[in-house]
């Protein structure tokens, strides 16, 4: 069964950057498309970010040219590098995933199959 965990969360100063990683196992990595979610205290979970199978990406508006997906196969494990990080970043980060192709119909998180527990980020000073 395909599991994934994520890492890298923490505690960061507004400005500042953290690298999240999921790593998954249990499939075959390549196969699978990636999302990165994100919930809030008191919010709807959010779409962030998502890499397809073949490494196309994807990000919503509020994380273009702060965000980075990326992928390395031969470590089964999907990044997500954060930069210049505003406290309204801050919530819980959950990596999700799914056998089909593409990030179509990412943001909402309803046909990815698989989830991670998340892992907090706070920005804060």
């Amino acid at each position: 069964q395909l599991q994934l965990v994520e890492s890298g969360g923490g505690l960061v100063q507004p400005g500042g950057s953290l690298r999240l990683s999921c790593r998954v196992s249990g499939f075959t990595f390549d196969s699978v498309t990636i999302g990165w979610y994100r919930q809030a205290p008191g919010k709807e979970r959010e779409g962030v970010s998502c890499i397809s199978r073949n490494g196309r990406t994807y990000y919503v508006d509020s994380v273009k040219g702060r965000f980075t997906i990326s992928r390395v196969n031969v470590w089964t494990t999907v990044y997500l590098q954060m930069n210049s990080l505003k406290p309204e970043d801050t919530a819980v980060y959950y990596c999700a995933a799914k056998s089909s192709p593409t990030c179509s119909n990412f943001e909402g998180g309803n046909d990815m199959s698989y989830w991670g527990k998340g892992t907090l980020v706070t920005v804060s000073s």
